[in-house]
């Protein structure tokens, strides 16, 4: 399909030629060492020229590309400008001199780039790259929950859109959760805290903190398809292997992997300890992009594909920079409420270390009050 497209916009009204020529293949040569044990040849001659004019585009346009960890790896390591984490990527925006923000994520990402960056006009390549995280809950949902525990302060993980964010006291992520929570606690003065919307994320947390967590019932549709059976059945298959595995997924399967931690933390995981065969338990196009740094290691895929982020590709991206679509818009109101929730965030200190959700020191029976 890709090739067939590629041919249409052969076409295209900007007259450039979609052809693999030995420009391209020049220009493109350093992307394809990194990709070319993901992508194959034939794919390569047809997405390569889109790289090319993408990243011409980019300059024209005064453009940056914010690809996060889960898209595929032609475009995290062909045109991404800034790669990692939706909140890395959002504050890598804010710092950029560029007037244009390509989100190469999915909706919540682009909005918290407008949030940080209210100046600048950010695009996402299709408005359905949505996230069934942000998705289950809502602004009013957040207000009626505060209405029923007065006083208890809100804690918000930012896969969410910027109505909610803009409902909370503090933003986290999932490097931080647990630093976030405690300090909470401690400036609102109460051992309670609500922590919204991931229930398996609350969890996680709830079994590393004296701090009581009331969660949300809110799943990330990649992670909560995995299972403790899944790492046994990868045990079995491959002994020796490591299993690394994001806090979105259920506790049995926390509890079942030899490390989890944010997609930031599994990175640094892989190329500091090098280990010989790894399974990252979280979205498929993670392995890939680490395994183009990691050429040591074996990476096994049980993974999950997560469908809005597959909704991102080099076309809509060579599409939304050709015509300046789709831009994305926040509230103003909404914005500034919403900024001071991640502010907050970022003014924290830094934790010596991202936090680590498997550690001996979990307490295993500790549960969350479920709203």
């Amino acid at each position: 399909m890709l090739i067939l497209s590629i041919r249409s916009l052969a076409m295209a009204a900007d007259g450039f030629q979609f052809a693999f020529t030995p420009q391209v293949e020049a220009e493109t040569a350093p992307v394809w060492e990194k990709v070319r044990l993901h992508v194959t040849p034939m794919e390569w001659r047809a997405q390569a020229p889109l790289i090319a004019r993408i990243n011409q585009l980019k300059a024209e346009r005064d453009a940056v590309i914010l690809a996060h960890n889960y898209m595929t790896p032609e475009i995290f390591h062909g045109v991404g400008d800034y790669v990692g984490d939706s909140l890395g990527l959002a504050k890598a925006a804010a710092v950029s001199k560029a007037s244009v923000i390509v989100q190469a994520g999915v909706h919540f990402m682009a909005e918290t780039s407008k949030v940080l960056s209210p100046e600048k006009t950010v695009l996402i390549p299709d408005l359905r790259a949505g996230c069934s995280l942000a998705a289950s809950i809502t602004g009013a949902d957040l207000r009626l929950i505060k209405q029923r525990y007065p006083g208890v302060p809100v804690v918000t993980y930012v896969n969410t859109t910027a109505e909610v964010k803009a409902e909370t006291d503090i933003c986290c992520t999932s490097a931080n959760a647990v630093q976030v929570v405690e300090e909470a606690a401690r400036l609102w003065g109460t051992d309670r805290v609500i922590l919204i919307p991931d229930e398996f994320l609350a969890r996680n947390v709830a079994r590393q903190t004296e701090v009581r967590i009331i969660a949300w019932q809110g799943r990330c549709e990649v992670h909560e398809r995995f299972s403790a059976a899944d790492i046994a059945e990868v045990r079995a298959a491959y002994p020796g292997a490591e299993v690394l595995a994001h806090p979105e997924c259920p506790p049995d399967v926390v509890a079942a992997a030899d490390f989890t931690g944010s997609t930031a933390a599994m990175n640094a995981y892989v190329l500091t300890r090098k280990p010989r065969r790894v399974v990252l338990i979280t979205e498929c196009s993670m392995a890939d992009n680490v395994a183009a740094d990691a050429p040591d290691t074996e990476f096994l895929r049980p993974c999950n594909l997560c469908p809005h982020m597959k909704r991102i590709t080099l076309e809509n991206i060579y599409e939304t920079l050709l015509h300046g679509r789709y831009e994305v818009t926040v509230d103003a109101d909404v914005a500034a409420r919403a900024r001071l929730a991640v502010q907050r965030m970022i003014d924290l200190p830094r934790p010596e270390t991202p936090t680590r959700y498997d550690l001996v020191k979990a307490r295993h029976h500790v549960d969350v009050e479920l709203i």
